[in-house]
């Protein structure tokens, strides 16, 4: 297993250092597995911006990699402009009706401000845990108790790594390149690679199937998971590594080294 952490994030970040879009992240990471560590294939695992990678992996990179699992769907975060939509679809249609009124201002200001909100998150260790405990709480399955789901040392855990490298700021520009360039899969183009999907209950957001084919042209697993949400490799751990290994164990093949 190579767990790298994104570059401009945690210990992937140095002071001055140029700042990535997700394109660029997932060339760095191709270039890590294939040519630094001098794997032929690979497969590729994320959530979050972990998962966007492994889609943009998936399509850019996809003589190399055997094949992605991801836990929330890349798609593009629009309204659908279908006129007949199944039940599953029209449900996804108000649940991201509500995400986009409720729960996007984090990526408006960090799409558009990074370096305004950048320095108040950085002068401040009280700001900066409020600022990352709150998506804990309201994205994970934790029924509103955020310290007994996750315990009070993971939190803190989390807060320092970018409290002690200062990388608050660099995690940011994902949002800023997203917000002012192309989606992560151009428009008309499907991931091919086998794909695995994981959706956990309580995850941000839960696009029907009907919807992701659009852009994954190749899954070969849909998993609905019994618990967990938006931090499942937190939240549900043993559950998602063995869901894991079910996906990859049939594509694996001498030609496959490692996995990301």
């Amino acid at each position: 297993m190579v767990v790298p952490s994104i570059p401009g994030h945690g210990f992937s970040f140095t002071a001055g250092q140029t700042r990535f879009n997700l394109q660029e992240i997932a060339d760095v990471l191709a270039c890590l597995m294939t040519q630094v560590l001098g794997y032929r294939r690979f497969a590729a695992h994320g959530h979050d911006w972990g998962a966007f990678v492994s889609t943009r992996l998936g399509w850019a990179h996809a003589a190399s990699l055997v094949g992605i699992h991801i836990n929330l769907l890349g798609i593009p975060r629009t309204p659908s402009s279908d006129v007949a939509l199944s039940a599953d679809e029209e449900r996804y249609e108000q649940q991201l009706a509500h995400w986009l009124k409720e729960e996007t201002g984090y990526s408006a200001i960090m799409g558009t401000r990074p370096q305004t909100l950048a320095y108040a998150l950085s002068d401040s260790p009280v700001g900066l845990a409020a600022w990352i405990v709150e998506k804990f709480r309201n994205w994970s399955d934790c029924d509103g108790d955020v310290d007994r789901h996750f315990g009070r040392d993971v939190l803190l855990t989390n807060i320092m790594l970018y409290w002690l490298t200062g990388t608050i700021n660099a995690s940011f520009w994902p949002y800023y390149a997203r917000l002012h360039g192309p989606w992560i899969v151009p428009a008309g183009e499907k991931v091919m690679v086998p794909t695995g999907y994981a959706e956990h209950p309580r995850e941000i957001l839960t696009p029907p199937r009907s919807l992701a084919e659009r852009m994954y042209g190749n899954i070969q697993r849909w998993t609905c998971m019994p618990r967990g949400g938006h931090f499942a490799s937190l939240e549900a751990p043993e559950a998602l590594a063995e869901e894991l290994r079910a996906f990859f164990r049939p594509l694996r093949t001498p030609a496959v080294d490692r996995s990301i």
